[in-house]
């Protein structure tokens, strides 16, 4: 008994090969079979390949073809909304960088610009040092000015303090309540006063008759009245000698050739 030949492999082949295999079971069937009247045959093999041609394509094959083109699209649409979803955290995370960079470099350079203000644009110096009525004190003068008047300094001045040397330290001294925290709108030039004692035995004598004595007045420095961390701090330290009240100005002057009476302060410049 001869064995039928094996069924083809139907999902390879192209539908010319399909449409022959069919014409070809037809023919076959209608071969073997006899012919009936109630049903039609189809020994016309080029009528039948009309009608295949002619044939809407089978309804699991528009399922197929849907579904298929239905997964691709869901999958292109996941892939491009992912892809936007990516794109949209790199665009934030670059937008966010940028800012804080702007930012930053915008607080750099108001940090800049204040500082200069801070230091090349203001001047403090100390003008003047005089007795005081009681014959035991002292009023030292120091000078502010803000060459900008177009932009005005919020200066706070902390509590100045006065030193005096004595061997090979700084001791120290008294000054008057009205040093206190204060806070100075400089817009041009202004005096401050640092009212200070000097009764201290066994200070060390570098010119002979005068006292050696340091006055230091540290302040924090702002463009606003109600800063926040725009602040600059400075440290102005000014050296003096310093003759006592009450000195032999004709011994002081005997001694150091003074062409006058000798002068209450000798500036000095900064050490």
């Amino acid at each position: 008994m001869t064995r039928p030949p094996p069924l083809p492999d139907l999902a390879s082949l192209s539908n010319a090969e399909k449409d022959a295999l069919i014409v070809s079971l037809w023919q076959t069937i209608d071969a073997m079979e006899t012919a009936e009247p109630s049903r039609p045959t189809f020994s016309d093999a080029t009528k039948l390949r009309s009608r295949i041609s002619q044939a809407e394509p089978s309804r699991r094959a528009r399922e197929h073809v849907r579904t298929g083109f239905g997964a691709m699209l869901f999958e292109a649409r996941y892939v491009l909304a992912l892809l936007a979803l990516i794109g949209t955290g790199f665009a934030a995370d670059f937008a966010i960088g940028a800012y804080q960079e702007h930012a930053l470099a915008l607080r750099r350079q108001e940090a800049r610009a204040l500082e200069n203000a801070a230091f090349a644009g203001l001047f403090v110096e100390l003008t003047d040092v005089a007795y005081e009525p009681d014959g035991k004190s002292y009023r030292a003068r120091l000078t502010l000015q803000n060459t900008n008047l177009a932009a005005p300094l919020y200066i706070m001045l902390d509590p100045a303090r006065v030193f005096v040397q004595t061997g090979l330290t700084w001791q120290g001294v008294s000054t008057a309540a009205g040093s206190g925290v204060r806070v100075v709108k400089l817009d041009g030039s202004e005096d401050i006063q640092v009212v200070f004692q000097a009764d201290i035995a066994n200070w060390t004598e570098l010119m002979p008759g005068y006292m050696h004595v340091r006055i230091e007045s540290p302040m924090l420095i702002s463009r606003s009245s109600e800063p926040t961390d725009d602040l600059v701090e400075r440290a102005n330290r000014f050296y003096v000698y310093l003759k006592p009240q009450g000195s032999d100005d004709a011994a002081i002057k005997k001694r150091m050739n003074f062409p006058g009476t000798p002068p209450i302060f000798i500036p000095m410049p900064p050490h």
